[in-house]
């Protein structure tokens, strides 16, 4: 395990639990079909993945995702809201339910940035432990990201030059520079900013009319510009085409815009190399829109219409400081990273 300190922190406290009590007593048939789960509380989603090993991967048993804004009203409040909680505890039973009958041998269950921020984020986590038996452990930004970069950093294009991983979330946003040399990446430099898709909207977003909407777009876009300075002026100088990988909710809805899906399909996104113009100018055109012209567009809808802008306006800031000419689309990140952990320290 020596190996550990070059890719990613692995500290052996806080780490996967048992997923129930009963799972432990599993009889000893079910050994080669051992299941396990990863599960990311986001600012905005919730989503479980449970599989089993496969070769040198793994297969998806069963998965849930669920649009929950957790962190809605977070950014003003400094709290969880009342509703928020509702929802999320509504699925995180949801997900209970399948780690049972899934029969889970070992599951990891964290929470973000809306835990990490939310001053009732510690009674949440008490209160969600109580009420579904699932422990939900509050990691730390960097944590994330790098996280993220495990799970997804298969999909980066060939090079030797330093790569540029980001994850857009709901209340922050993760950069993880990262040398591809190493089997599993090392990460040279990372940076978390406090903006996401729904930080960032209720902090900045809004506006009617065109000249409204370019208002917003560019408050949003000055902020995150302002957020990402530190990390921006570190970046190092690249010879030859830069390499670019973005994991989140924004990305994938901007492939499917770009693809012209009728109805989301992960098996065309995951893994797609879009023309960094090709998406600039979708998040300009999605900009400039109404709320209610975003929500007739097949794959936005109006559960993502009031959020989009801003995770174009996040886009368009990591593209201008990381100028790639393609741009890797990954549906896959956290959950992943927790899963190849999980079943490289069961090995």
């Amino acid at each position: 395990m020596a190996h550990h300190h070059a890719d990613l922190p692995y500290r052996r406290d806080r780490r996967a639990r048992p997923a129930s009590e009963g799972s432990q007593k599993a009889p000893f048939r079910q050994h080669f079909a051992r299941h396990y789960a990863a599960l990311d509380l986001g600012t905005n989603n919730c989503r479980l993945l449970i599989a089993r090993p496969q070769g040198e991967g793994f297969a998806v048993v069963d998965a849930f995702s669920r649009i929950v804004r957790l962190g809605e009203g977070l950014a003003t409040s400094g709290r969880l809201s009342d509703a928020a909680v509702e929802r999320t505890i509504a699925a995180l039973r949801i997900c209970a339910d399948k780690l049972k009958r899934r029969n889970v041998t070992l599951a990891r269950s964290v929470a973000t940035e809306a835990c990490r921020r939310a001053s009732n984020g510690t009674a949440f986590i008490e209160r969600a432990y109580r009420e579904t038996g699932i422990h939900l452990d509050v990691i730390s930004a960097e944590e994330e990201a790098r996280l993220a970069v495990l799970g997804c950093h298969v999909l980066l294009e060939p090079g030797n030059a330093p790569a540029l991983v980001f994850d857009i979330g709901g209340g922050s946003t993760e950069l993880v520079l990262i040398d591809t040399s190493t089997t599993v990446p090392t990460v040279i430099d990372w940076h978390s900013a406090p903006w996401g898709v729904v930080s960032l909207t209720e902090s900045a977003g809004g506006g009617e009319g065109p000249a409204g909407l370019a208002a917003a777009y560019d408050r949003m876009r000055n902020l995150v510009r302002e957020s990402f300075a530190p990390f921006a002026d570190r970046l190092p100088k690249v010879d030859g085409p830069r390499r670019l990988l973005g994991t989140s909710g924004t990305v994938t809805t901007l492939a499917s815009v770009h693809l012209g899906l009728d109805r989301y399909d992960r098996a065309q996104v995951d893994g797609l190399i879009a023309p960094a113009d090709s998406m600039r100018a979708i998040s300009q055109r999605l900009a400039h829109l109404s709320i209610t012209e975003r929500a007739k567009l097949p794959c936005i809808g109006r559960e993502r219409a009031d959020l989009v802008v801003a995770g174009c306006a996040i886009l368009e800031t990591i593209l201008d400081l990381w100028p790639a000419e393609r741009l890797g689309i990954a549906d896959r990140g956290i959950r992943e990273g927790i899963l190849r952990r999980l079943m490289t320290s069961a090995a």
